[in-house]
């Protein structure tokens, strides 16, 4: 860049900015600021022509003037003016000014875009720079058409300098982000690859950035870049630190260049074997020097290294083909499990979990158990805990899971209110999976809902109930051990389900002992009745009238308590329905009529379709009929049996969440019985014909939906076949999220197609960028999928995930909603409580407040909702609201184009049972959509 001459100083331009700096008061710079306004006005308007100095000093008084926060509404016209000077500093302060204040839509942008273009053609390396640097700034589509042909000739030309190359790269690669279908593909594309050959380094930087995100959408077109950027990476990694001066960072030669090179390989499959020798090579000497003692003390050349090794360790696991570097990797991460700094630590954790899915280094990672573990019991960062519980349920296999679950499990007692749910789910998913004795799967589950009931969903507790009826030998064990855990002073609902459940079905399997028997079953059941809600209730009922047939001789103690007014006159018309029939039941029918009526559920059969369950219960029988005769889907057995049947229902016809359980009679009411497990069931092609068509929302994907609005990682969908997973980071207007495909079976899925589909008014609200996944998937065998995210603008729509497949000869077609919500956007911001109301008063008007008032789905706990107010993005604003039971949270939604300041104000009252919810934005539909997400949580 020229040196700036001593007469471009603009001195005016300093007295201005001392004078404002010394304004005792907002009314005093307001004072300032528009009389310096009428000045520069009276000048641009006088007929005195100004000097090309004068105008680039008012321009910059007017740049200045617009960053304190006022509008600007003249002076557009001198600073294009100023693009045709020769003078290097007018032309940049009138570059600068348009690159902030002239918006796409401005009149001037016709003028702007042929200063613009005489300046690419001028050759001047100092006018392209700016020029391009102009282009790249202000990066709208109107530019992108006006100049996504040019830039493409200015890299490649080969008179080009480098320092407008670099420029001309990164130009490219902002216009290929903001509006990818107005870059040609052309000659350029393969010209371009070989300025990976470039001798400046600062252009081989520039040029990889910009490949790497060209070929993670046009692999084809730039699959020559991998020998290049291996040959590359190789001169780079053997060079000693003097060779490359200028880019060697602490004794680190170009890391920053290195971990890009590394990047670009992952966009492509392992090279043939001469380029992967090279390669290979490079890796080994990547974890050579990891081993090496330090050149420097000072933690930038540790950065700089570690950030080089562990885009390494991500190539290896990427290309997943080499068994000594995996394990060498594998042992290199376990080093950096106990290292004293944190985010080495973290990013240990994150990667063995990745390292823990391929055949070559399962082992090496079940080595380490010791040590994750102990950061399991021991470390103070929930993330890092967060990882080593994702890392120990990666690591399970037959041979620990006992083990692993047990730590998991005493973990949990003390576990943070974030993490609990996607705990829980684990320790559920590990306890059936590698299950060999069922007694201890029975044991675990029972100590989970007592641990963590609150987060046990009921899929978990449907498996058990469904699991223990299918196998006769764990039945028994299953009643003695329910029966025992009931007896405790304070049990968790769901544990009375489970409880009710399995002794009305086998509770006779341990009536011979006088310590249980039918009378004192009975009352242990009912001494929890008052306690629990009208769904467990109408599950207790059920359980009584089961007694009945397999106890005669408490047949008069529960027909008084079907008889009592708090049942046949219960408010509740589920309730009362159940006692009255329940009660004319026992009366009238004889001792052959109740056996039949009440006998034993049956196994679940195999053949049920978990889907077609779902819809029932959602949509009543009559809806599914006709798909049910006609279309049946193949239910896989994955531990213990097939998957529930729903029973039939008592004649009651009020549709209620307290489905009969036990099964009575065949009226055409709500069905009953465990719905399928697993969060999900088996999707199989029945709702369309046609192979290719994207397959409606799986059942239970608006509720896994809702459970990640206020968390980032987990388990987003899981049926008998396939487990999809999810991890996500997010930060200001941009995001990453890992989406996990896991095949469940030990058979290939082929064909294997994940597509991200948009609605149409959903695509210029949000960029998602995807990363193409290998269309086999072996059996046990995971595959990772990398989607990146720009938010543009507000949005409430969210992104569909279909997932397509062949499964032993079957169509297979799974859609779930991808969790990308508007929250996920927000940066937390700090307020004192001062400021928050002063805020609070300016966001007053109507169509800036969204308020919703509604009823508690969960139980009202404090810390419980405060981690879900952190977890949904805003900063927690303690001692702020007068009220010390109200919460009160504030943050800033970021976009591509704006920023949107949020407040919310949660207000419960715990004696109704009730919160009220006040969100304040500057922007209506943004203060809409995150009361709805944010109601949804409580």
């Amino acid at each position: 860049m020229p040196a700036v001459s001593k007469g471009d100083g603009m001195r005016g331009l300093a007295v201005f900015i001392s004078d404002i700096r010394n304004c005792k008061s907002k009314e005093a710079e307001i004072k300032r600021i528009n009389k310096e306004l009428a000045n520069i006005r009276s000048k641009f308007k006088g007929d005195k022509a100004l000097d090309g100095y004068s105008k680039k000093k008012y321009v910059c008084k007017l740049l200045f003037i617009f960053l304190l926060g006022h509008d600007i509404d003249f002076g557009h016209m001198e600073a294009v003016n100023l693009l045709s000077s020769n003078r290097y500093t007018e032309k940049q302060i009138g570059y600068l000014f348009i690159s902030v204040l002239v918006n796409s839509n401005s009149e001037l942008i016709r003028l702007i875009n042929n200063a613009i273009k005489n300046d690419l053609a001028s050759r001047n390396p100092t006018f392209m720079g700016l020029a391009l640097h102009c282009i790249a700034n202000v990066g709208s589509r109107e530019m992108a058409e006006a100049f996504a042909g040019e830039v493409p000739k200015i890299l490649v030309a080969g008179d080009t300098m480098d320092s407008v190359k670099q420029s001309a790269a990164l130009c490219l690669l902002r216009l290929y982000r903001t509006s990818p279908d107005l870059v040609p593909m052309g000659d350029w594309t393969s010209r371009v690859v070989h300025l990976l050959n470039d001798q400046h380094l600062g252009v081989v930087t520039a040029a990889t950035s910009l490949i790497t995100t060209l070929a993670q959408k046009n692999p084809e077109e730039f699959k020559t870049s991998v020998s290049l950027a291996v040959s590359r990476l190789s001169r780079i990694v053997t060079s000693a630190s003097t060779d490359l001066q200028d880019y060697t960072y602490y004794f680190v030669p170009a890391p920053w260049l290195s971990v890009k090179l590394l990047r670009l390989l992952q966009c492509y499959p392992p090279p043939d074997p001469a380029v992967r020798g090279r390669l290979t090579e490079c890796l080994e000497t990547i974890l050579n020097k990891a081993q090496e003692p330090p050149k420097s003390k000072k933690v930038q050349h540790s950065n700089a290294k570690n950030a080089v090794l562990f885009e390494a360790i991500s190539l290896i696991i990427h290309h997943d083909s080499e068994p000594n570097l995996l394990v060498r990797a594998c042992n290199q991460l376990g080093q950096f499990l106990q290292h004293r700094e944190t985010n080495l630590r973290y990013l240990a954790l994150e990667s063995m979990c990745t390292l823990a899915s391929s055949e070559f280094s399962h082992e090496a990672v079940k080595t380490h158990i010791d040590t994750v573990i102990n950061a399991l019991k021991t470390e103070r960062d929930v993330s890092v805990r967060q990882r080593a519980v994702d890392l120990l349920y990666a690591m399970c296999d037959r041979s620990n899971a006992q083990q692993i679950v047990a730590e998991m499990l005493s973990y949990l007692e003390t576990a943070d209110y974030s993490i609990r749910e996607e705990i829980v789910l684990k320790v559920a998913i590990l306890a059936e999976k590698y299950a060999v004795d069922y007694a201890w799967y029975v044991d675990t589950i029972l100590n989970l809902i007592r641990i963590a009931g609150d987060y046990v969903s009921e899929e978990v507790w449907y498996r058990v109930i469904q699991i223990v009826i299918n196998r006769d030998d764990v039945q028994g064990y299953a009643a003695k051990t329910v029966f025992e855990a009931l007896q405790a002073p304070a049990c968790h609902e769901n544990l009375v389900k489970v409880g009710g459940y399995i002794l009305g079905e086998f509770g006779n399997l341990i009536a011979g002992d006088p310590r249980s028997s039918p009378l004192v079953q009975f009352n242990l059941l009912h001494s929890k009745f008052h306690l629990c809600s009208v769904p467990t209730r109408a599950l207790l009922l059920s359980t009584y009238i089961k007694f009945v047939n397999l106890f005669p001789e408490v047949k008069t103690t529960i027909q008084d308590v079907l008889r009592s007014d708090s049942q046949l006159k219960n408010a509740d018309v589920e309730l009362q329905q159940r006692a009255v029939e329940y009660l004319r039941l026992s009366t009238v029918a004889s001792t052959d009529i109740l056996a039949t009526v009440l006998e034993e559920m049956p196994p679940f059969p195999e053949r049920e379709s978990s889907i077609l369950a779902k819809l029932k219960k959602k949509k009543g029988p009559s809806t599914v009929t006709d798909l049910e005769d006609t279309k049946r889907e193949r239910s896989v057995d994955v531990n213990g049996g097939p998957e529930p049947v729903p029973a039939s229902t008592s004649a009651a016809s009020t549709p209620s969440p307290s489905a009969d359980l036990l099964g009575l009679g065949a009226a055409p009411a709500a069905p009953a019985g465990p719905p399928p497990s697993s969060g999900g069931g088996l999707l199989v092609d029945v709702f369309s014909d046609s192979a290719s068509a994207v397959a409606p929302l799986a059942p239970g994907s608006e509720d896994n939906f809702a459970r990640f609005v206020c968390k980032n990682n987990g388990v987003l969908f899981e049926n008998q076949l396939l487990q999809i997973g999810l991890k996500s980071e997010f930060r200001q207007n941009l995001g990453r999220m890992f989406i996990f495909y896991g095949n469940k079976t030990s058979t290939q899925f082929l064909n294997f197609t994940p597509a991200l589909i948009c609605p149409d008014d959903l695509q210029s609200h949000l960029n998602l960028q995807t990363k193409p996944v290998d269309p086999t998937v072996d059996g046990g065998a995971q595959v990772q999928q990398v989607v990146n995210i720009e938010c543009v603008s507000d949005f409430t729509e969210a992104p569909v995930l279909n997932i397509q497949f062949r499964y032993g000869g079957t169509f297979q077609n799974v859609s779930v909603q991808l969790p990308i919500t508007l929250n996920k956007f927000f940066q937390p911001t700090e307020m004192s409580s001062q400021d928050f109301f002063q805020r609070w008063k300016q966001l007053s008007n109507p169509q800036q407040e969204v308020q919703n008032i509604f009823k508690a789905k969960h139980p009202m706990d404090t810390e419980i909702t405060k981690a879900k107010i952190i977890g949904f993005g805003s900063a927690l604003l303690e001692e702020v609201d007068p009220n010390p039971a109200n919460f009160v949270g504030a943050g800033i939604i970021h976009t591509k184009t704006t920023q949107i300041g949020c407040l919310l104000r949660l207000e419960p009252n715990l004696q109704a049972q009730m919160y009220r919810l006040t969100l304040r934005t500057s922007k209506e539909t943004v203060s809409q959509r995150l009361c709805e997400l944010l109601s949804q949580q409580f």
